[in-house]
Order: C-alpha cells, then structure tokens, then sequence
C-alpha cells in the first residue's frame, strides 16, 4: 500500500465484535498501518480485556469529534476548498435518502460526519477506509469519499442488512466501493441480487477468521454441559434452547446450559427459565473475554446456536477450533461453515424436536463429539484462520491500490 489505511464501524472495539478486532490484529501482522475509526464511543461495560482497552484508546470517534462545533466548522471549510466534491456529497446523501424528513435529517447528519472523518484522515496521511456494517457508518464511508477523493471498501456481513436493502442504498455502496468483502457466498448472492452484474467481479469472499492455537487444547469431555455464546435477543432462538433443554432433562438431570452474551432480552429469557423451572440448570454469564470464552469451550460438551438469522457465526469457529461439536440451525451462510453430521448438527430453524434430537445424539455418544470435534477443527483450519484471511484480505487492498486486483473471488489455492 502507498499509505496507511484506516477501518471504520459503528462501535469499535466492543465484546460482540472482536472478529474486527482480530482482522485488524492480522493486517498489522502482515505489515500493514491500520488506525481504528469508530462512529460511537463504547461504553467500558463492551470491554472485555486489556486488549480491547487499550484498542480503545487508540480510536477515533466520529460523533464525539462532529459534536465539537469548532472541529466541525474547520473540517466543512477544508471540504470546502473542493467545492465541487463537497456539493456532489451534498446531492449524494440528498438523493440515497429513504424518504421523509426524518431520513432526510439523517442523512445530512452523516454528510457532517463525513467532513469531520475526511479531515481526520487526510491529517493522518490515510489512504484507504475500510467499513465493517454496511448500514449508517457505510454510509457515512461512502459520503467521505465523495467527499475527499479517498477510496473505501467495506465488509458484508447481514442477514440484517438484507432486510432493508434499499433503505441503505446497498445498490449505491456496491457501486462506489473500491471492492466488497462479503462473508460467504450466501452473502456474496445476496450482494449480486442487489447490485448490477459489472459490479460482480469486485465482490470477493473473506472470511472472518479465528486464531485456532487460542483454542488448542485437549478435546474436552464434559458430557452434561452445553453454551451458548451471542448476544440475549430474539434474533438467536434461546427459548426454543430452553424448550429443547426441558425435553432432554428427564434423561439428563445433570445438564447445565450456560450463556454468555447479554442484551436487551436477558431480563425477559431469566423470568421465562424460572416459569419453566429450568433456573438451577442454567448460567446466565453474562459478557466474557475471548480468553474466558476459550476457557468455558474447553470445559463444554457442544456449543448451541438456535438462531433465526445470522451471518457465519465467528462462535461456531471458535467452538470448531476448540475440538467442540456444534448445533446450530440452517440459516444464510452457516452450511458453509458446519457440515451436517460431520462437524455437528445443522437443524431447521425453530424446530424445538430437532434441536433435542440433535442434542440427545451430541450427550450420549463421546465417540461421536470426539470425531465431530476433529473434523470441526480442520474445517476451521483449512479456511477461516484469522491469519490467512488477512493475508488475503491484504492483498485485496494492494491489489486495487495498484490497479492489479485479484480476479477471484477467493485465494486461487482456496477458491
């Protein structure tokens, strides 16, 4: 690269995304200079490590700076000494509004944070920005660019996303995008549906990725202990866990399911455990550190996924990567990830009887959660390690910075 680049997401760092945190780890591990940008300032309470403290403390915050009137003022007249990119910025977020005067507001909010983040970059010399979420800090990257001249790209990650497609103008980012990083092919697909077909060859695939020798341990053997790793909202499936879980408890009374994750639904899920009866099975632990969820795979029988949307789960890969057999549900990406009776049990979303089914077979056959957990850990290997799909990740960067970007849609020895 001629230059540093820097990454860009609503909330950076924070407990529900450290997969951004490791693929910035990654670049710079491959040479690159990667400075950190985030639209909001994280509360501490989203910390979990010394890691993510420290990350913290070197990060731009966009909205903080644009609420500075005097930084405002002085990055709209820097802006301004190229009248004719400020005012197609002007017309841009003008024109990929929604509709109505409350997306109308917004987006000449997100037009003042983008002078506010064109200014930061050009005095840190940045020259590429890279967005995580392709929702309002995408929109913000892609008003910046126009804006500044500065290229940027971003990573597609949904399912939410593809819910409101048109409302975030993915049509427009796809467009304007040096390139798009999308997680899967299901997301690659979906990418390709929202977009014209000479846009396709810069859609390529990378894969959020682990750090497998975080998780090389012995293969556990914990027959009565199952986790659940996400955030507590309707989205992830828990009551059909919790139903799942009662079925199974006749003939496992041992059984104890913990939770780390919390969110807007924990209040709600702990009363529905209670009128269930299920409290003195359950753990509800709240936000860990990736040390302390590598520690609780290493003492866990499976890890449970029920949810109704996801992108590929970075647990899943954790879990894989921990000689741990999955369940988990048959949404969007996640059978590129898990094969069904190989590496763990892929069910039909909602379905309260397969899950206890696929569970009952995970507790009572050891030999069974030994093979799936080996074959887990070589899927994790073979292509979703954080290092390797930063190198790749690299050379997507370089390559349209020079004007050679690869024709592939992933590494030639992978693709």
């Amino acid at each position: 690269m001629s230059g540093p680049i820097a990454y860009l997401t609503g909330e950076y760092p924070r407990a529900t995304d450290t997969f951004i945190q490791r693929e910035v780890a990654a670049l710079r591990a491959h040479g690159m200079v990667v400075e950190t940008c985030s639209m909001r300032r994280t509360g501490p309470e989203h910390h979990t490590g010394p890691e993510q403290r420290l990350e913290a403390c070197q990060t731009f915050h966009v909205l903080e700076a644009t609420t500075s009137p005097l930084r405002l003022i002085r990055a709209h007249l820097a802006a301004f000494k190229r009248p004719k990119r400020w005012f197609r910025a002007l017309c841009l977020a003008w024109r990929t509004s929604s509709g109505g005067i409350k997306s109308t507001l917004y987006q000449l909010i997100y037009l003042a944070e983008a002078a506010v983040l064109a200014d930061h970059l050009r005095r840190r010399g940045i020259t590429h920005l890279h967005n995580h979420i392709a929702k309002s800090s995408c929109t913000v990257a892609m008003l910046m660019s126009e804006m500044s001249g500065i290229p940027f790209s971003f990573t597609l990650h949904g399912p939410d996303i593809f819910f409101e497609p048109y409302r975030w103008r993915l049509d427009e980012k796809i467009a304007r995008a040096r390139f798009v990083a999308c997680i899967s092919d299901f997301c690659r697909s979906q990418a390709m549906a929202f977009s014209a077909p000479k846009h396709w060859a810069k859609l390529h695939i990378v894969h959020c990725g682990v750090d497998p020798a975080r998780y090389d341990a012995a293969a556990p053997d914990a027959p009565a202990h199952l986790l659940f790793v996400g955030r507590l909202a309707a989205v992830k499936g828990v009551p059909v866990l919790f139903a799942a879980l009662s079925d199974l408890l006749p003939a496992h009374p041992d059984l104890h399911l913990t939770l780390v994750g919390d969110g807007p639904e924990r209040g709600d899920l702990e009363r529905v455990a209670q009128a269930m009866g299920l409290a003195a099975h359950l753990t509800f632990a709240g936000y860990r550190s990736q040390s302390e969820v590598a520690g609780l795979l290493a003492q866990s029988t499976a890890l449970v996924l029920p949810s109704f949307a996801e992108g590929v789960p970075v647990v899943l890969m954790e879990a894989m990567a921990a000689r741990l057999p999955v369940i988990t549900t048959r949404i969007a990406g996640v059978p590129e990830l898990v094969e069904h009776g190989k590496s763990g049990f892929v069910v039909a979303p909602g379905d309260e009887g397969a899950l206890s089914a696929a569970l009952a077979l995970i507790l009572d056959d050891a030999d069974l959660r030994r093979a799936m957990g080996e074959a887990g850990r070589a899927r994790v290997l073979a292509e979703f390690t954080s290092d390797a799909e930063g190198a790749w990740l690299a050379e997507l960067f370089e390559g349209y910075a020079t004007g050679t970007p690869p024709l592939t849609k992933r590494p030639a020895a992978r693709a």
